[in-house]
């Protein structure tokens, strides 16, 4: 059976499944919704379904982790650089290079570092694993089939004319259906950004605008920086801290206490806030 045989099949078992008769997504999407509105899925399904329909018409390029964000490793830098790099990134996985950012050779799994600390003699790059590259314009749907089928997690990104353009993971992709893999708790009926969190603190998307932190903390961050311009708190702290903010940091802000949670491509993608 081809992509596009099943791609139609599964769309036309969806539309008789939500209602028989649809002939367009527009449609399908707004008999989820519907079907949502009658109790007959759960927000959370609903969510998820027309995650999976919206997918299928992105790609790797639409989703990926841009190739100046991306965390590498340098094949020559020395073990502890490397281990305080995997430490402070959090990630398993890291493409490595040797030289320049755009030759990469393999990609590290964290846990082998500790392999080259018991044994200092073995070589780093006999513990790399090889790369595996996609082009921008890999459909998720396909992507997504290669890494179950092939079993890695991980694969850069190329251009058109064939130059390192981002890294894309699984966990990228199943993002797309199911939302961000880590959880929250929401307690705020409008907030997509702002989420409260089980402690009475609350968890802040980096790029949450600078006016809507104001309007939900009744603070003016802005005053922070009266000679610079920023439209959201991530990229506000970063220029406060006078650094990319890495997991962990933390500073304190207008009375707020803010606490970087987690990073990805040298961004900050959640902080956790509370009132000093």
């Amino acid at each position: 059976m081809s992509d596009k045989e099943e791609k139609r099949t599964f769309f036309k078992k969806l539309t008789e499944l939500i209602r028989p008769g649809l002939e367009s997504r527009e449609e399908l999407l707004a008999a989820l919704a519907e079907a949502e509105e009658h109790e007959l899925i759960g927000a959370d399904s609903r969510a998820m379904l027309e995650g999976v329909i919206r997918m299928a018409d992105m790609t790797a390029g639409d989703v990926m982790v841009a190739a100046p964000r991306m965390d590498l490793l340098n094949i020559d830098a020395p073990f502890d650089d490397l281990l305080y790099a995997v430490i402070d990134t959090g990630h398993s996985r890291f493409p490595v290079y040797s030289g320049e950012r755009e030759n990469i050779i393999g990609i590290l799994m964290a846990k082998d570092l500790l392999k080259l600390q018991r044994a200092p003699e073995l070589n780093l790059r006999t513990l790399l694993r090889p790369v595996v590259y996609v082009p921008e314009s890999k459909g998720l749907n396909d992507l997504l089939r290669e890494f179950r089928a092939s079993r890695y997690h991980l694969a850069v990104v190329i251009d058109e004319f064939g130059q390192v353009a981002g890294l894309i993971t699984i966990e990228d992709v199943l993002e797309q259906i199911v939302g961000e893999i880590e959880d929250e708790f929401d307690i705020e009926e409008d907030a997509g950004d702002i989420f409260g969190l089980a402690d009475q603190t609350f968890r802040v998307s980096g790029d949450t605008d600078i006016e809507r932190v104001n309007e939900a903390f009744d603070v003016q961050l802005e005053a922070l920086a009266p000679d610079e311009t920023f439209d959201t708190i991530g990229g506000l702290v970063a220029h406060l801290m006078g650094h990319v903010p890495k997991r962990g940091e933390r500073i304190t802000l207008g009375g707020l206490n803010i606490v970087v949670l987690h990073t990805k491509g040298g961004a900050v993608k959640w902080f956790k806030v509370s009132k000093a």
